[in-house]
């Protein structure tokens, strides 16, 4: 059975996989279409060489990033999942947001979820510096929480680990604290915690919650 014709979303998709998964290097044209079962002159036919194929790769990463819709009955809640759904992109897609920043569009990839976060701001009563505050307070949070989180997985094996060190740590006689810290850390709770607070700090007392 013949194959469909290709198209150029499906060369991008199987581009953008093949970052997501192993990295820009490992992205050839050759691969790209070994994977996709067609010939190396229909990858340049769609999208022409690798370096157009990689500005195509990064312009819909930054058209995909002002796909953020906020969500929730209030000012604070709706903030709360454009935060909330930021990460989820910066943490799915760490190869391709490297790409846009190494290309010089980070703050243009950064723009619609700040113009997001401006009108829940204005809807909240917040103007101006303070607004602005929120905007850039909120985008600190979620850049530095999800830079945590990949430095703490791809860090070697820790000797001795948490739970060795807080097994003998003095904790003024509160051993939960010692368990607790000694755990697992659950980023999504810490994350949406975090950010709630950082919420209730900037808004209004009347839209904080």
């Amino acid at each position: 059975m013949a194959r469909a014709a290709l198209t150029r979303d499906e060369v991008l998709d199987a581009a953008a996989d093949l970052v997501k998964q192993h990295g820009p290097d490992a992205l050839t044209m050759r691969r790209l279409a070994a994977g996709l079962g067609t010939a190396v002159t229909s990858i340049y036919w769609h999208v022409g060489n690798r370096e157009s194929l990689l500005d195509a790769l990064v312009e819909r990463t930054v058209a995909d990033l002002g796909e953020i819709r906020p969500s929730g009955r209030t000012p604070a809640q709706r903030i709360v999942s454009v935060a909330r759904a930021l990460r989820r992109q910066l943490r799915d897609h760490p190869h391709l947001i490297a790409m846009v920043h190494e290309r010089g569009l980070t703050e243009r990839m950064f723009l619609p979820a700040q113009q997001a976060l401006v009108r829940e701001a204005h809807a909240a009563g917040l103007q101006g510096a303070g607004a602005a505050d929120l905007v850039r307070a909120v985008q600190f949070q979620v850049v530095g929480h999800v830079l945590v989180e990949r430095n703490r997985e791809r860090a070697p094996v820790q000797r001795p680990g948490e739970e060795e060190l807080w097994s003998a740590a003095p904790t003024g006689g509160d051993p939960a604290l010692a368990r607790a810290l000694a755990g697992p850390v659950d980023t999504e709770r810490l994350f949406a915690m975090s950010v709630r607070a950082l919420v209730r700090s900037l808004l209004p007392p009347a839209a904080s919650e």
